[in-house]
């Protein structure tokens, strides 16, 4: 219940943005500069590249990021975020701290960062042993398991 609370309000706090949840990803990785090029980009976000060029395009046109040649390889292109991508990036961190809040709600504060540091914990762990190459198909698969609840 409180993934797909979660996951219905976080998509709707990016469904404005070209590629929605994934266009997100993109100005994310941007400014946080997780990436250093196209490549690494498709794979951390787990889309496939000629996918990510379409949406790097609608990114780039609506100002948000913009690619930039790689230094150490010219024939590389870096995904670097705007000022707006930055400003709409730090806009939708208090969104996304707003539907947290929302969704953790019967928890308080101590007890919230307990809850998010035992997830970090338990997915740090999980990874170790099965890596996540596709974070989208993942996410996927989980809500093609997902059954209604019975009441």
């Amino acid at each position: 219940m409180l993934y797909r609370a979660f996951v219905k309000a976080a998509e709707a706090a990016v469904d404005d943005l070209p590629g929605g949840p994934r266009g997100y990803l993109v100005i994310d990785a941007a400014v946080r500069e997780l990436s250093p090029n196209q490549g690494a980009l498709a794979q951390r976000i787990g889309i496939d590249r000629t996918v990510l060029t379409y949406l790097l395009d609608d990114l780039e046109r609506e100002g948000y990021v913009e690619r930039r040649p790689d230094p150490a390889d010219r024939r590389s292109r870096r995904i670097v975020a705007t000022d707006k991508g930055r400003t709409l990036w730090e806009r939708r961190q208090e969104v996304f701290r707003h539907v947290e809040r929302h969704v953790l709600g019967g928890l308080d504060e101590s007890e919230m960062n307990d809850f998010r540091a035992t997830l970090l914990r338990a997915a740090a762990h999980i990874n170790e042993f099965d890596p996540v190459h596709n974070a989208c198909q993942v996410v996927n698969e989980l809500r093609a398991r997902e059954e209604p609840p019975v009441y």
